[in-house]
């Protein structure tokens, strides 16, 4: 074997890590929680809404924290639009649960605790893995979906992309 193969292959020297580096905030982070959800409405205009609480320190989004409140078919909506416009695979969202919407049931049906909270459960995995696909988190989309109020469903679609700062004249 040749000297070079060995240099090649030793390990890189790194800095003693000190408690800052070990306990400190990572470098890059995206934290996405769904909490609090709230039915609201009466009869068939009842729905479950979810609090969707993102904080991050990317560069590509704009608001380091944001809390805003989503129903269902927000997440339906962001899911269609995803697949239309992005080129990643998608993942699926917790099913629609249609058998427990049919009248006459003996419980709540949706409403029930427990689906509430595996519904939530199911959300929350979903958005994780959308908002951790780096190819996503440049979708217009999916910054309005976590970070404004009322999603614009007239919006146009397209990339969401750093912008310089300084802007020089030559």
């Amino acid at each position: 074997m040749s000297d070079t193969a060995v240099a090649d292959t030793r390990r890189l020297n790194s800095k003693p890590q000190d408690l800052t580096d070990a306990y400190g905030p990572p470098s890059n982070f995206l934290e996405i929680d769904i909490f609090n959800p709230q039915t609201v409405g009466v009869g068939r205009a009842r729905f479950t809404t979810y609090e969707v609480r993102m904080r991050t320190n990317l560069p590509i989004f704009k608001l380091k924290e944001s809390c805003v409140r989503r129903r269902y078919s927000d997440f339906e909506w962001l899911k269609n639009e995803l697949e239309r416009d992005s080129k990643i695979v998608v993942p699926p969202l917790p099913g629609k649960a249609l058998k427990r919407q049919l009248p006459f049931r003996g419980d709540e049906g949706i409403f029930e605790e427990s689906f509430i909270e595996e519904r939530r459960q199911g959300l929350e995995q979903f958005i994780n893995k959308i908002a951790g696909h780096p190819l996503a988190q440049n979708e217009r989309c999916l910054h309005m979906f976590l970070q404004e109020e009322a999603i614009d469903r007239n919006y146009v679609p397209g990339k969401n992309h750093l912008k310089p700062t300084v802007f020089r004249r030559l």
